[in-house]
């Protein structure tokens, strides 16, 4: 037998199996009992007062008394089979079986007591003690838990705790040492502007204030009425001026009247290879002071960054580091805690989608580049970038790259006297590589240039026709604007 606990307020009793039948007056209608509904009919007494199993709806009663077996199982107000469930501690359930006319248990026979009756007294009696011992058990057992609690409870639990790591200085070779010697050295930088704020990173290139960022982070500061804020990683701030700055290569010399400074180094980049370590830090997304770290995923990576309409051709560092909008400007270190790169651009995804942040794409200019650019700026206020004096014709579909067959621009394909001409170099000549490396598009053999500085010699492959030559050239020198 199941019991069931009432589930809300108005559920139907359980019948008392101690108390007497009550009887049922003539032409009274049956009293309700408060069983759970079923489709299949209620329970109703009989007359002798005993208790009757269910008469299946739409059967009436047979004469002498008894009920026919139903012919389908009882159903639940849901529709499904009723079940008697599980018995109390975890003993099976039984059926009670059906009446029928006749033989023991019959209502028509005087003597016999109906089994129904007789089963259901039998299992409510064994059921009230189990229940009450139960109940007294569980009572007993609270009140030894809450006696438990109350003398046994501890002034103090004692729970092991590690000491060790969490106390110690962090090696100066861990990502943690390497971050807490660099953050200190790096900024965040806000640009406000009449159309705006802008925000990115920098880093210290000189105890006595000068910064290095991205060209396409101050651009909006040199405008009249604008002003660029620098926050260091102690929170304080100071307004920046700018030094200098290339849209050619995409950086910027800012100068905050502040001395003390600690410098980061600039790393010598053509010593990175694919696979190093790396950290880059700055404040993507306006976060200052946030560190993420990835490896070198390639070198010389021709990447044309930069914005309003200002190109920037980079022989990039391309990093899985998470670089992210607000980046840019910040450095690229190694695990010695130098600069071998300068965060500037990431990936976007083909079909002109807009990437919205990193997807493990992102790219750095060279220490090497950034230290010869910066040095001029810091000195001068301008920089200068090489060239060989060619005009590059990019409808070109062939190999290697074909110098263009006529003007553009007003400019000619070949400019007389440069470094190109003077190595006898044409108009439809196509150069094939540069100092051995093979290059196919213009951007390559433009960023494998601007990588070099004016005054250095290269060799280029050059086939005129079927006819293919190596030539030397020594780059010529150009201003940025």
């Amino acid at each position: 037998m199941t019991v069931h606990e009432p589930q809300e307020p108005g559920a139907w009793p359980r019948p008392d199996p101690f108390a007497p039948p009550s009887p049922t007056r003539a032409g009274a209608p049956a009293p309700e009992h408060r069983s759970a509904p079923s489709d299949a009919g209620g329970y109703a007494p009989p007359r002798d007062g005993g208790y009757a199993p269910p008469q299946p709806t739409g059967h009436p009663a047979p004469a002498h008394g008894g009920w026919p077996a139903p012919e389908q199982p009882a159903r639940t107000g849901l529709g499904q089979p009723s079940s008697l469930g599980t018995a109390p501690w975890g003993q099976a359930a039984h059926d009670v079986p059906a009446w029928s006319a006749g033989g023991p248990g019959d209502p028509a026979d005087p003597t016999a007591r109906p089994p129904e009756r007789r089963r259901r007294s039998v299992g409510l009696l064994w059921l009230v003690p189990m229940l009450l011992v139960s109940l007294l058990a569980g009572a007993a057992g609270g009140v030894l838990a809450t006696q438990a609690a109350d003398d046994g409870r501890l002034a103090d639990a004692g729970l092991p705790v590690e000491v060790g790591p969490a106390d110690e200085a962090r090696p100066a070779s861990s990502v943690a040492g390497i971050a807490g010697a660099v953050l200190p050295s790096v900024v965040s930088i806000e640009v406000t502007t009449g159309q705006g704020r802008a925000t990115g990173s920098g880093f210290v290139l000189r105890q006595d204030g000068y910064l290095l960022t991205n060209n396409h982070v101050v651009a909006g500061g040199a405008e009249d009425g604008s002003q660029i804020q620098v926050l260091f990683s102690d929170g304080t701030e100071e307004p920046a001026t700018i030094v200098g700055r290339t849209s050619d290569y995409d950086l910027a010399v800012l100068k905050v009247e502040r001395d003390g400074l600690e410098p980061l180094l600039l790393a010598d980049s053509d010593a990175v290879v694919v696979g190093d370590p790396v950290i880059a830090i700055g404040a993507p997304l306006g976060l200052e002071g946030t560190v993420t770290t990835g490896i070198v995923s390639a070198l010389n990576r021709p990447v044309e960054a930069g914005g309003s309409g200002e190109r920037a051709f980079i022989n990039a560092i391309q990093t899985d580091a998470a670089i992210n909008p607000g980046n840019s400007g910040g450095p690229l270190v190694d695990s010695a805690g130098h600069v071998v790169g300068i965060n500037s651009a990431i990936a976007q995804p083909p079909g002109g989608q807009v990437a919205s942040g990193s997807i493990g794409l992102g790219f750095a200019i060279p220490a090497n580049q950034a230290r010869r650019t910066a040095e001029e700026l810091i000195e001068s206020g301008i920089a200068t970038y090489p060239i060989i004096g060619v005009l590059l014709d990019e409808t070109y579909s062939g190999e290697g790259v074909q110098v263009a067959t006529s003007q553009q621009g007003g400019q000619p394909p070949v400019s007389a006297g440069g470094p190109a001409a003077d190595a006898g170099i044409r108009p439809g000549d196509v150069i094939v590589a540069i100092d051995g490396r093979p290059v196919t598009e213009p951007d390559e053999l433009i960023v494998s240039i601007r990588a070099r500085a004016p005054g250095d010699p290269v060799v280029l492959r050059v086939r005129t026709g079927s006819d293919e030559r190596d030539v030397r050239v020594v780059l010529d020198t150009a201003t940025s604007d």
